[in-house]
């Protein structure tokens, strides 16, 4: 990218973009994976005891995790894109 004449802020913020959707994409794959789980246990938990059980599932919850596994992404992408922004573009095409 430096090659054809991004700047070093564009590259790191495309890094940083990339592995923060990334995380939000692993973000999304958990929210659902734990409303499902949470769904079936509190269903089965309901079946063996015969008390009512319900999973909480609170908006603000689920939009929280979503956010935060963004965040996260992001941040772990920080170091990454400054080694890669700081690549001459002869190093990086050789390693292409």
């Amino acid at each position: 990218m430096n090659a054809i004449g991004a700047t070093q802020k564009q590259i790191q913020t495309l890094f940083i973009l990339e592995s923060g959707i990334i995380g939000l994409i692993g973000g999304i794959i958990g929210v659902k994976t734990g409303i499902t789980l949470s769904t079936i246990a509190a269903y089965g938990a309901t079946q063996t005891t015969n008390i009512q059980i319900n999973a909480y599932l609170a908006p603000q919850l689920i939009i929280g995790a979503t956010i935060f596994s963004f965040l996260i992404g992001a941040l772990l992408g920080v170091l990454p894109a400054r080694r890669a922004a700081k690549l001459p573009p002869a190093t990086a095409l050789r390693h292409e």
